[in-house]
């Protein structure tokens, strides 16, 4: 495993790729192949399956380790495959080992689940992942703004694998001091919040973000990245300006949205069906006119 490459491979878009559903409910795999070859074509370099955008709380364990392999065959190596794992501690073990044995690079822990995270806990939590696949490196998905930057330090002490983090808590302020608490220099740090968020964390030490956009436009995320690198931050408020209405459509209600309006955007370039699983919700039809007036200007 080269720590440096797999760091230098997290500084870019991270894509979060949607899980189409067939009209019978089930995972339409052609179509989901045809989607990530489309961001590939389109210039994504580092894919996350089983991240929140694709449904992941909606997947049973069966659907995750065949969206982990139908992504890493799919992938090869064309860009680096970063699995997104997560619920109880054996589950999540579990699902890190067959990521590494299905050929993944990388494993995003999403948050842990648990009305009771206390933070030495939350160090066992992710120490528990990261010890059992060393080979890989690891990627803990931070959305608890009350977690303190040396306990990933602490957890970085003790497992040198894990070498980045997905921030994700709405507060550029915060982030800056996390980043500085932890090491800036000790891990990739990824804006977790996508293309909204990106300049505002980049200027504190964000040298990467997420994306659920890419799976409409890899282009338009890809030339925020652009601007966002050469540090071009009026360049990259230009791109922030044409997406923000459909970026704060995905993010309104607590983000009740979020997975719905990309589908949906989808579903208007003829490309995926709209449908979701519960507890999300398929556009009214009010809505969906706007989602495709929102995409009509952009460079698809």
């Amino acid at each position: 495993m080269d720590l440096t490459a797999l760091k230098a491979a997290l500084a870019d878009v991270v894509a979060i790729p949607v899980t189409p559903f067939s009209e019978d409910g089930t995972i339409d795999t052609a179509t989901h192949r045809a989607l990530l070859r489309r961001m590939l074509d389109g210039g994504i370099r580092v894919v996350t399956p089983n991240g929140n955008t694709g449904e992941f709380y909606a997947l049973t364990p069966d659907e995750r380790r065949a969206v982990t392999e139908l992504t890493v065959d799919e992938v090869g190596d064309r860009a680096t495959v970063l699995v997104g794992v997560g619920h109880d501690v054996p589950t999540a073990v579990a699902a890190a080992e067959h990521a590494r044995d299905a050929g993944a690079a990388m494993v995003m822990v999403h948050q842990p689940v648990h009305p009771y995270v206390s933070q030495e806990g939350w160090v066992d939590y992710h120490r528990a992942v990261a010890e059992a696949v060393p080979e890989l490196g690891v990627v803990p998905y931070v959305r608890n703004p009350l977690l303190a930057g040396e306990r990933l330090a602490d957890l970085a002490d003790r497992c040198p694998n894990v070498i980045g983090v997905k921030y994700a808590v709405p507060d550029a302020a915060r982030f800056g001091a996390f980043a500085r608490d932890a090491g800036l220099e000790r891990f990739v740090w990824i804006a977790g919040l996508a293309e909204l968020y990106a300049p505002s964390y980049f200027a504190t030490g964000a040298t990467g973000f997420t994306s659920g956009l890419v799976n409409v436009a890899p282009g338009v995320s890809l030339s925020m990245l652009e601007a966002l690198r050469a540090g071009d931050y009026a360049a990259a408020m230009k791109v922030w300006e044409s997406i923000r209405r459909f970026e704060e459509l995905r993010a309104a209600r607590q983000s009740a949205d979020n997975v719905t309006v990309v589908k949906e955007a989808l579903a208007a370039l003829g490309l995926c069906r709209r449908e979701v699983r519960a507890p999300s919700r398929v556009l009214p039809e009010a809505q969906r006119a706007e989602v495709a007036a929102e995409i009509a200007g952009w460079s698809i």
